[in-house]
């Protein structure tokens, strides 16, 4: 049997307190649509488990539960499927203008919590000002040469990385004391601890 076209899928709000109280969706999902969902959960091409949820039926993607009649899916099929749906590519560049969000990542066990930034949050404090801690961060960044860490299918964006140093980290806490609204400088000033930071750049499909 070949995979279906479309599926039926239902859909609610995860929250276990309130979970028989939140509506549910109906909605009709190409497969396509739902193997790349399911992609953001398994984080890469994994047929076998790609094939245990489908066949159980329900799937946990960003504080949504999903669920539709469970299926099997040939190997040979999925297969031929994932090669159309995009995945790791090393050789890109970072482009700047590509990026979306910048994630501070810690170390420790556990790790803290990434700080992340976009530029809604962290653009020009004032309408009149044409940069803000944004624009800086990633034009100082875009010079230090991010390189290529990954696809993340959760996010359907690519993932490029900087490792950090006590310098560069001390130049962009003085930038986020200059450029941040002031309700965002405390939780900026932690960044100084740091280990690494993520650039997300979606891709375009």
């Amino acid at each position: 049997m070949s995979l279906p076209e479309t599926i039926g899928v239902k859909y609610t709000a995860e929250e276990a307190e309130y979970l028989n109280l939140r509506p549910i969706t109906r909605q009709t999902f190409r497969i396509s649509e739902l193997v790349d969902m399911i992609l953001g959960v398994t984080g890469g091409k994994n047929i076998e488990r790609i094939q245990t949820l489908l066949r159980s039926g329900t799937v946990v993607f960003h504080s949504h539960r999903y669920w539709w009649e469970g299926f099997e899916a040939k190997t040979e099929d999925l297969g031929r499927l994932l090669a159309t749906l995009p995945g790791p590519e090393p050789h890109r560049v970072f482009h700047a203008g590509e990026c979306t969000e910048v994630r501070f990542e810690f170390g420790g066990s556990p790790p803290r919590p990434a700080i992340r930034l976009n530029r809604e949050v962290a653009g020009p404090k004032r309408w009149f000002q044409r940069r803000g801690l944004w624009e800086r961060l990633l034009q100082q960044s875009a010079a230090r040469g991010p390189r290529y860490r990954e696809y993340s299918y959760a996010d359907r964006a690519d993932v490029f990385e900087l490792p950090t140093d006590s310098a560069w980290l001390d130049q962009i806490c003085g930038e986020a004391q200059r450029y941040a609204p002031r309700a965002l400088q405390p939780v900026l000033a932690a960044i100084a601890g740091s280990v690494r930071v993520l650039f997300v750049c979606p891709r375009a499909r």
